[in-house]
């Protein structure tokens, strides 16, 4: 292999073993301003979009020891990132139901082949932030039943004591609450 294109698939293993995912899209008709808005989309998910040649992209994703993602044809682009893939998939989701392009043939998720509507399954998952939150509510649900269960007894001792003052302190009190008398 000629040492540029060497470089060229020494650049894209690079980028795919830096990111924990790859969709591989199709962005045939798509205008450079289009092209521009969703890397610009893109970049502030922490993805990245670039172009590649089929031939070295078959070769990258062998040299990085990725699964084969079958029949590469046409104008391929490929996205990459190094944070959420929720938030790439959305991205790209958002961006090729307002455009119609580009469309996304498949991609690979720690090394494990996706088609291209897992991709958009995924792109309907909450944001990771979201997600994270949710575990977190999961996960302290059991300490907070736990101390209320376990503050209980007291609670209703506490309660038990409070009806019986009410209910013979009361009266003592009614009875009492009579100033009282002081013989001089």
């Amino acid at each position: 292999m000629h040492p540029a294109k060497a470089s060229i698939v020494e650049d894209i293993v690079g980028r795919l073993n830096s990111s924990p995912f790859l969709f591989v899209a199709d962005y045939t008709g798509l205008r450079v301003t289009q092209f521009s808005e969703l890397r610009n989309r893109l970049h502030a998910v922490g993805a990245r979009f670039h172009v590649v040649k089929n031939t070295f992209l078959r070769r990258a994703v062998s040299d990085a020891g990725l699964p084969e993602l079958g029949d590469l044809n046409g104008q391929t682009a490929i996205v990459v990132g190094d944070k959420d893939v929720a938030s790439a998939a959305k991205v790209v989701k958002t961006f090729a139901a307002e455009f119609k392009k580009p469309t996304v043939r498949a991609g690979i998720i720690d090394r494990l082949v996706v088609s291209a509507d897992q991709v958009n399954a995924i792109a309907d998952l909450p944001s990771r932030d979201i997600l994270l939150a949710t575990l977190l509510g999961v996960l302290q649900a059991p300490a907070s039943q736990l101390v209320r269960v376990l503050n209980e007894p007291a609670s209703s001792l506490a309660r038990v004591l409070k009806a019986k003052v009410d209910q013979v302190g009361g009266a003592a009190v009614s009875e009492s609450s009579e100033e009282p008398v002081i013989a001089a």
